[in-house]
């Protein structure tokens, strides 16, 4: 499959510190490519460079072919690259619809996001206003919001935060309908292990700001670099039994 977006020896300084250091990855059209990493490994500020929050101390980010160097977020966002964020960002005296609205783009499909609205559950709550929705519902308003850019990419930072099991469960299905019925690409950080094990096609792994493993869901819970950094030597055995483990 073709990468829809790619790094190249991408990396990020503050100051002193190396939050990202010379990671080279690519995401191919159509598939849901994981994000993992401990705490402080440089997920978010990787997704940050992807989506021109921040921009590179070195390295280029491609998207469709083209650099997006010197692009601001919402240039980015035009592209089709779009993201929810690990605090949610919702216009919370706004109404569900609304918040969908203030989102739309010329040329996204209204079916798609009728569609969607009942996959995620929200298909009676229009009128109602989003600061009053339960957290998870919240959640997920975010992402139907998200697909109303019309997106080629879809980040979704900590997108199963705060949710229980049973709703995990659901929201990788929801995921799944967006993967085929968008046709985008979708990265995604979270922090329960089973959730991503499950969901995803492929996953990165980051430690330090270095990315030390690539590959499916099975090469990666046998590696033994991202064991000795990350998992732990019991993890294969938790994630066989449905456990859940912290970012």
């Amino acid at each position: 499959m073709t990468a829809i977006l790619s790094l190249q020896s991408l990396g990020k300084s503050f100051g002193g510190v190396q939050a990202v250091r010379d990671v080279s990855l690519g995401i191919a059209t159509g598939e849901i490519y994981g994000l993992i990493g401990p705490n402080g490994a440089g997920k978010s500020t990787l997704v940050n460079l992807m989506t021109g929050l921040l921009r590179p101390t070195k390295g280029e980010v491609f998207f469709d072919g083209r650099t997006t160097r010197g692009l601001r977020p919402d240039q980015c966002a035009k592209l089709g690259v779009t993201r929810t964020f690990q605090n949610l960002r919702l216009f919370p005296s706004l109404s569900v619809g609304q918040n969908i609205d203030v989102a739309r783009v010329p040329g996204h499909d209204p079916d798609l996001i009728d569609a969607a609205l009942v996959e995620f559950g929200l298909q009676g709550q229009l009128g109602r206003s989003a600061g009053a929705l339960p957290y998870g519902d919240q959640r997920r308003l975010e992402i139907v919001r998200a697909l109303a850019l019309k997106p080629k990419i879809l980040m979704l930072d900590e997108p199963a935060a705060g949710m229980n099991e049973d709703e995990t469960a659901a929201l990788g299905v929801s995921l799944r309908w967006v993967k085929e019925k968008a046709g985008c690409a979708l990265l995604v950080i979270d922090h329960d292990l089973k959730f991503i094990m499950t969901l995803c096609d492929r996953i990165g792994v980051l430690d330090m700001g270095t990315l030390i493993a690539e590959g499916t869901p099975a090469e990666i819970t046998k590696n033994p670099e991202v064991i000795r950094a990350y998992l732990g030597e019991d993890a294969e055995a938790d994630l066989v039994h449905g456990n859940q483990q912290g970012d």
